[in-house]
């Protein structure tokens, strides 16, 4: 293969290879807890961290080790490390910068799960969230402090479908010594790859259009290998003597895939969330035609939006691809392919309206995921945001008569049909 394959060609290759023992061509599920040691030198070098091979599927597996390979590729970062779930990776990522009593910026403008995730769940470990709004970057700086450790973002707002300008809060996050991590999820590498516009760390939930199958959870997280994490004391974890492994200072021996290591060896190891040999094939599977289904996704919402904005009943659409968007220049800016295949839309008829949008679909399907190939609805101040408050549901961009649609590859008339029968009931 050539020195700088194309994403399409990274897609199908980036990481596999024929089996050397039985010339399989597709990666094999290695459905094994554990792997042989050569001898006993070569068990204590794995478990000092002084070889890299296969110890305990728990920390790593080969069939693993190939999705890691390929989205650390398509991402353009030094390494990354798959998870069980999206919320898995999220979970190690900040375990390896964080201490009690820390605090991280994160923005308003996220995924219900992750804002119930850093509101609530982290208290439990005294990590404490700031929230701050994307459109408003320079409110940042007043939130920062000694103890700030990191900026959260998505690229691509879930559930809103808004853009986030990735590069000017970069440059914030560069000017205080502070790694962005960037969740990439609903714009895949295949839209966006925001490591090249100033990311540091990268996660994804795989479980949506990287599978895109709606058929296998996972997670995971990737090194940019930009981020200097030497400062002493800031994130020990990096920059200190580990006592797990005999002093050894995980920055200075790895490199710019340290994060990566350290997320693996003093996170998933101790915590255990490890994706299954089985979801990884699946994953795998589903990466191999990703730039095909999310061209298709785009033009296909894009199709959906135009159609949604000439309906007497729908009172507003907010779709980035739409020219008359106000997020439509940042979407040209990150993502000139396409905006991505989930938006929002809001019913005149508020609360009630929305769910019985919902209920009254035939083909598309009413649940809580994004990013299959099938398309899907939610009503999401009813589920996926019910246990904000209006407030937080309506900054979130979920208010009570927000619907929202992940449209998928079906012919776009079979989708336009069922949602225009539904519309009809309301």
């Amino acid at each position: 293969m050539k020195n700088n394959p194309g994403f399409n060609t990274l897609a199908i290759h980036a990481g596999a290879a024929p089996d050397p023992s039985t010339g399989a061509r597709a990666t094999p599920i290695y459905q094994t807890t554990s792997f042989v040691f050569n001898d006993a030198d070569h068990a204590a070098s794995l478990f000092g961290l002084q070889a890299f091979g296969n110890i305990y599927t728990r920390i790593m597996n080969p069939t693993q080790a190939v999705l890691e390979e390929r989205v650390a590729a398509l991402e353009g970062g030094t390494a990354a490390l798959a998870v069980a779930s999206g919320h898995a990776a999220q979970l190690l990522v900040f375990h390896a910068i964080m201490s009690p009593g820390d605090n991280f910026l994160a923005a308003r403008q996220l995924y219900g799960g992750s804002v119930n995730q850093f509101g609530n769940a982290f208290k439990s470990f005294d990590w404490r969230v700031r929230w701050v709004d994307t459109a408003d970057i320079a409110s940042f700086e007043s939130q920062i402090d000694e103890r700030t450790k990191a900026i959260f973002i998505e690229s691509l707002a879930n559930p809103g479908g808004t853009f986030v300008d990735i590069a000017g809060i970069s440059a914030v996050a560069r000017k205080h010594g502070l790694p962005l991590i960037v969740d990439n999820t609903m714009a895949t590498p295949y839209l966006i790859r925001p490591i090249e516009h100033g990311a540091d760390i990268i996660v994804h939930s795989l479980t949506k259009f990287m599978g895109g199958h709606g058929n296998s959870m996972g997670g995971v997280i990737v090194d940019g290998g930009t981020f200097d994490w030497s400062k002493s004391g800031k994130y020990p974890i990096l920059s200190e003597p580990r006592p797990e492994y005999a002093g050894m200072v995980l920055h200075a021996t790895f490199g710019n895939f340290a994060f990566a290591i350290a997320c693996r060896v003093l996170g998933l190891r101790d915590f255990g969330p490890a994706i299954s040999p089985f979801n990884a094939f699946l994953l795998l599977t589903g990466i191999e035609t990703l730039p095909l289904r999310m061209q298709r996704h785009c033009d296909n919402a894009l199709a959906v939006a135009t159609w949604l904005g000439t309906h007497d009943k729908v009172a507003w659409v907010n779709y980035a691809g739409l020219e008359s968007n106000a997020n439509h220049g940042l979407q040209q800016k990150y993502a000139p392919k396409g905006a991505g295949a989930v938006f929002t839309f809001g019913l005149k008829g508020g609360y009630e309206a929305g769910k019985r949008f919902v209920e009254g679909l035939e083909m598309v399907s009413h649940l809580a995921n994004i990013g299959d190939t099938r398309s899907l609805v939610i009503h999401p101040a009813s589920t996926t945001h019910r246990q904000l408050t209006e407030e937080q549901q309506t900054a979130a961009g979920a208010g009570p008569e927000v619907v929202r649609l992940s449209v998928g590859i079906e012919d776009i008339s079979d989708i336009i049909a069922d949602l225009e029968q539904s519309l009809a009931k309301v």
